[in-house]
């Protein structure tokens, strides 16, 4: 089970798979079992968003153990907040804000980082 972070900008926390964009995160999600989920909502300019990975998300069932809402935009934040609590699965965690230190320090001391 992997733990996977969606920014185009930020560095990825240790222990962590980067994808850069939407596309990349959707893969991960198709392809690999989830234990994390960070999203980003803006990707660059003109490119899908984080609300893109969230409706792929919901369409496809394939839902993470947690998700985490990362993005420093608070109308994106809002967006894909609501969507994902109207259909995420009870065994699914939804956190409204970004993972707390701790658990990036432990999830980076389990990788050897």
């Amino acid at each position: 089970m992997i733990h996977v972070y969606l920014d185009d900008y930020r560095s990825c926390p240790a222990g962590f798979v980067l994808a850069r964009t939407a596309e990349e995160c959707k893969l991960l999600i198709r392809h690999e079992r989830i234990d994390i989920l960070s999203l980003d909502y803006d990707l660059g300019w003109g490119q899908p968003t984080g609300f893109d990975v969230v409706r792929y998300l919901t369409d496809a069932g394939r839902y993470p153990k947690r998700i985490y809402l990362h993005t420093s935009s608070a109308a994106g934040k809002g967006h894909m907040y609501q969507h994902l609590s109207q259909h995420v699965p009870a065994q699914c965690q939804l956190f409204g804000g970004p993972m707390p230190q701790a658990l990036l320090e432990q999830i980076a001391s389990n990788a050897g980082g």
